[in-house]
């Protein structure tokens, strides 16, 4: 931990004292220079792609029919349900989102356990948006030494206008972000054409305004503060790594002593680190990859290309600094082959568990039904006596309709002995009759229902079977209900 010391103005010969740094010590800027390398263009590349997919994939068309959304990706609030591709979620499939973000949640713990941090790294939205906000910052403030001078100058023409160009480009890109957000929840065309005349939804507009001030703040002026103290990844992969894992490392055992090394010294009794500081210059979360594995790393990758760089200048080897295992470091250290064991209990673990809850959701979205039916019963008055002794109950019938096209079925009633019912817009039936109603195509339909015993029951409550069965195909579908006589 680094020290604070204090010396006091009235006596300077005085022992010094010592303390430990504030926690509230102010940031201090990180000015990571540009890398070149095979890691930088896997990151340029990373980058290109992920933030094409956010900003261009609500405006993908995906044809389904009259009256219904064709956006390829939209979480429909109005018309409760989710759409994605080929794949449409309602309300009473919620568990399908659920099984997805345990398959989400389980392939992270799966590509931690193999490689360590590289989700930080590559495709975390924190990192990518940070690697965009710097590559603006570096377009018009220069590289990191042309940035720290620009920071000590006094403010002139020529700082004020690189400053406010880039925090300028900086709220554009915000305001796209938070724009492209709101296109997930709305039509794409519809929302982006009325967003600007001020007839688009409030809730639009504030999530907008809050995706552009979270943007902003967090890749132009927080930065690695989010990821070490905001962020609870870098806590969670400690129960998620081993020794065996892959991690970008420092070579200790090929690197160490370290010295600055002149052209034409003998390489004999030292390490190949010239301490050139190289890799710490290009790491955008301002720490030494040489001081072991730090909470802040996010495994970038960017100090393997600089020390590699750096490696081929001096005409030794590259790879002091790469993805390595802890255990192959100890054992070359030791003078022992190194031996890499990827395929582990964890590892399998978490590729069964996602094999398991994979096909799981398969089957069940292979085997899910295309009506959804339910039965309400009123419950105020919760039976009528009618004067001829009959006693009358009231239903509510929400039938939903998932094929693209509207659907004939047929409603029957069983339970109640010779128990009559009505459905109210379309028709009375008497016992063991049928009626037809019509759904509409990805509709949600509701139907009052009423259904009368006839007089002389004795029980005080029996089981009432509703059965929607589609006309076309014979699909059938069923609900229960109560069916209260009267009594307590």
């Amino acid at each position: 931990m680094t020290k604070v010391t204090l010396i006091s103005s009235n006596d300077r010969g005085a022992p010094q004292k010592e303390r430990p740094p504030s926690l509230y010590e102010k940031r201090h800027q990180i000015y990571p220079k540009l890398a070149h390398g095979k890691f930088r263009l896997v990151k340029w590349a990373v980058m290109a792609v992920t933030l094409g997919i956010y900003y261009l994939i609500p405006w993908l068309r995906w044809p389904r029919g009259d009256g219904i959304p064709d956006q390829a990706v939209l979480a429909d609030f109005d018309g409760e349900k989710f759409y994605f591709f080929f794949l449409e979620i309602w309300p009473q499939e919620i568990y399908f989102l659920g099984g997805l973000l345990i398959l989400a949640a389980l392939g992270l713990f799966l590509v931690t356990s193999l490689l360590g941090r590289v989700w930080c790294g590559y495709t975390c939205p924190q990192t990518v948006w940070t690697d965009l906000y710097i590559w603006v910052e570096r377009a018009f403030e220069g590289d990191r030494a042309a940035r720290m001078r620009l920071d000590k100058a006094p403010m002139s023409f020529n700082k004020a206008w690189r400053k406010l160009g880039k925090h300028a480009v900086w709220l554009l890109i915000a305001f796209a972000t938070g724009g492209a957000f709101i296109l997930y929840w709305h039509d794409a065309p519809t929302i982006a054409r009325t967003f600007f005349i001020g007839e688009a939804p409030l809730t639009a507009y504030f999530f907008a305004a809050l995706l552009t001030f979270t943007t902003y703040m967090l890749a132009g002026t927080m930065r690695e503060q989010v990821c070490t103290y905001l962020c609870p990844w870098p806590r969670i992969q400690g129960a998620l790594t081993d020794e065996h894992a892959l991690n970008v490392t420092y070579r200790y055992d090929r690197g160490e002593p370290r010295a600055p090394h002149r052209k034409g010294e003998s390489w004999e009794g030292r390490g190949d680190c010239i301490d050139c500081n190289q890799c710490v210059q290009v790491c955008p979360m301002g720490i030494d990859i040489r001081d072991g594995a730090q909470l802040e790393c996010i495994h970038c990758a960017l100090c393997i290309d600089a020390c590699d760089d750096m490696m081929r200048k001096i005409g030794r080897p590259t790879g002091l600094i790469a993805y390595d295992t802890d255990s192959a470091v100890t054992a070359r250290a030791a003078g022992s082959k190194p031996a890499y064991h990827l395929i582990r209990t964890r590892t399998v673990l978490y590729t069964v568990m996602i094999a398991l809850i994979g096909s799981l959701l398969l089957w069940a979205y292979l085997a899910k039904s295309t009506y959804e039916f339910n039965v309400l019963k009123d419950r105020s008055p919760p039976y009528i006596q009618l004067s001829d002794g009959r006693v009358r109950n009231g239903y509510t019938l929400k039938l939903v309709n998932k094929a693209s096209d509207a659907r004939s079925v047929t409603v029957a009633v069983s339970g109640i002995e010779d128990a009559e019912f009505e459905i109210v817009g379309v028709g009375p039936a008497a016992a063991g009759e049928t009626l037809t109603l019509t759904t509409e195509a990805y509709g949600v339909n509701r139907f009052r229902l009423l259904v009368t015993a006839p007089a002389g029951q004795t029980a005080h409550r029996q089981l009432l079977n509703v059965v929607v069965t589609d006309t076309a195909t014979g699909e059938r579908v069923d609900a229960d209900a109560a069916f209260i006589l009267g009594g307590n």
